[in-house]
């Protein structure tokens, strides 16, 4: 089992990672304000993710702070999702781009049936 520690220690490099990378992403995009809002976007939707997971991970079973959380993780995940589909397939020929569009539309189906259809074991 891992130890509280060094779960905080691992949190604050990922974020810092997160940061470091998303501000030289935006510093690249600095003339192209589309590229630059893509960047800050995602960033804040993966902070904001990672925001909602902490909250489901923390709640206990069946609080509404749990449903809350994981409706939050769904919307940040299908944001993400979406926007990273959308960013890819203008970059592709057409074939390719109904394909990432079809695969990131089926990742959104798939994440609505794991979260809130699909019967959960016994915990």
């Amino acid at each position: 089992m891992v130890s509280p520690a060094t779960t905080t220690t691992m949190t604050i490099l990922g974020f810092l990672l997160l940061t470091a990378n998303s501000t030289m992403a935006i510093y690249k995009s600095w003339g192209d304000a589309a590229a630059t809002i893509f960047v800050m976007m995602s960033y804040f939707s993966f902070v904001l993710l990672f925001y909602c997971l902490r909250r489901f991970e923390k709640a206990a079973q069946g609080s509404a702070t749990k449903d809350r959380a994981k409706v939050g993780v769904w919307l940040t995940t299908t944001l993400l999702t979406t926007m990273f589909s959308w960013r890819v397939s203008a970059l592709m020929p057409w074939p390719v781009s109904a394909g990432v569009c079809l695969m990131g539309a089926a990742t959104v189906i798939g994440g609505s049936y794991a979260l809130f259809l699909a019967p959960t074991g016994p915990d």
